[in-house]
């Protein structure tokens, strides 16, 4: 059984704090390395690009899941996976799919477009962790912390690297 498919239904009597990373390009500051370290998971929404930055990822030592990217060549990598954690569902994509097509979950969660998201629409939150390797209209390198409570509270921080 592979890592991703471990891992598709979590839960906890603590919350759970995910560290969301995106649009990596190749570049991942050791203050970020040092800081998702302490996290539960890590989240890769898409284009790592280069794999050996994500094998620097997955020795933290926390679970790590990662959708492909546009920019990503590692066809093993899923277009998107849908997880629950704490009673919540989550969808993890890299391009953010229509308005008329966010599914049926709670949570979506998408990088591609390189600026911090959290909104709700048509019922659902949209999360972007923003981006860790090039910043995009005016948003500064970011990435971003998801706390899913025991009862399914959500707690979004975005960062700074």
């Amino acid at each position: 059984m592979s890592e991703i498919q471990k891992g598709l239904v979590r839960s906890s009597d603590h919350p759970l704090r995910i560290s969301v990373i995106s649009d990596t390009h190749n570049f991942l500051p050791q203050s970020v390395e040092t800081a998702i370290a302490g996290a539960d998971e890590i989240w890769h929404l898409g284009d790592v690009c280069r794999s050996d930055i994500l094998d620097s990822v997955r020795k933290l030592g926390p679970p790590v899941i990662v959708v492909r990217g546009n920019n990503d060549s590692q066809q093993t990598w899923p277009l998107e996976i849908s997880l629950t954690r704490n009673g919540l569902t989550f969808r993890l994509i890299h391009i953010p799919p229509s308005l008329s097509n966010l599914g049926k979950t709670d949570v979506l969660l998408h990088g591609h477009t390189h600026v911090p998201r959290d909104e709700i629409i048509n019922g659902v939150r949209i999360l972007n962790p923003g981006a860790i390797g090039k910043a995009n209209k005016g948003a500064p390198p970011s990435y971003a912390w998801l706390e899913i409570g025991p009862q399914g509270t959500i707690n979004w921080r975005v960062l700074p690297p």
